[in-house]
């Protein structure tokens, strides 16, 4: 592999996630609900991460070993992320997230929301390609730094499911007064399932990576990406500002005592 492969292969991600997410852009117009967005976002890298990382070059028609364990790790993690998020947009009318934004935007909303999709495409570029690249990796299967890996994925897969369904459980549950999940990892995080998706990216590098391997450091790029993502832009910022606005001095207690991102024992705790 060289660099012109690498470039042509970014290339061409990027042309495919802009038309996935001008898809999600026609979704969310029509159906009002900026929710599925990310369920589109979801399975579209999921799908775009399994073709990269089955397709043949230099003209081997066989998968190896590591490309299908490629596809199937982004694959897993697409159906299973992506399906929790359709049965959550299902199941109410908005994200907020989403919705302050388009209030934000006002008449202007449309249009912003078109370029966002796009944005949202380029910044996904570094992930689909992170997967490329370790699916090309030339070291054989399996080796330490691959075991880590599925001890990583496995991690973060069951970690990210765990909390989600307490989350769900919680609010079937909760009493009359219990404004706020603390229950669980939502008692150490004040959002687990944040960190255990970033867990799955930091996976990625450590299938890429080989002595004999450069373009696998490229790799790096998915778990940093990510964790801008969710603890800077799009996850954490927008998600706590509804979540302040709605609940006051209840989340802002949270907030206090709960670590943001990396779970860890509550600050007051015995």
């Amino acid at each position: 592999m060289n660099l012109t492969v690498v470039l042509v292969a970014g290339l061409l991600l990027w042309a495919v996630l802009a038309a996935i997410m001008s898809v999600a852009w026609v979704i969310q117009q029509r159906t009002r609900n900026n929710g599925f967005i990310d369920a589109v976002w979801t399975f579209g890298l999921g799908a775009v991460g399994v073709v990269s990382a089955l397709v043949p070059l230099e003209g081997s028609g066989t998968p190896s070993g590591r490309q299908l364990l490629v596809a199937v790790l982004i694959g897993a993690w697409s159906l299973r992320l992506g399906g929790h998020i359709l049965r959550r947009s299902n199941a109410r009318s908005d994200d907020p997230r989403y919705a302050a934004l388009m209030r934000q935007w006002g008449e202007d909303a449309r249009r912003q929301m078109f370029i966002l999709m796009q944005k949202q495409a380029i910044v996904t570029v570094p992930l689909a390609l992170a997967l490329f690249l370790a699916a090309r990796n030339p070291a054989p299967l399996f080796r330490f730094l691959d075991y880590a890996a599925l001890a990583v994925v496995l991690i973060g897969l069951v970690g990210e499911s765990i909390a989600d369904r307490q989350l769900a459980t919680w609010a079937k549950s909760k009493g009359k007064n219990e404004l706020i999940c603390d229950r669980g990892l939502w008692r150490w995080s004040r959002h687990p399932n944040y960190f255990f998706e970033w867990m799955f990216w930091v996976a990625i590098p450590l299938l890429a990576i080989a002595g004999s391997y450069p373009w696998g450091w490229l790799a790096l790029a998915a778990p940093l990406c990510i964790y801008w993502l969710l603890v800077h832009v799009s996850g954490i910022p927008p998600l706590e500002e509804h979540m302040v606005q709605k609940y006051g001095a209840a989340y802002r207690s949270y907030q206090a005592r709960t670590s943001a991102f990396f779970p860890w024992p509550p600050r007051g705790a015995p």
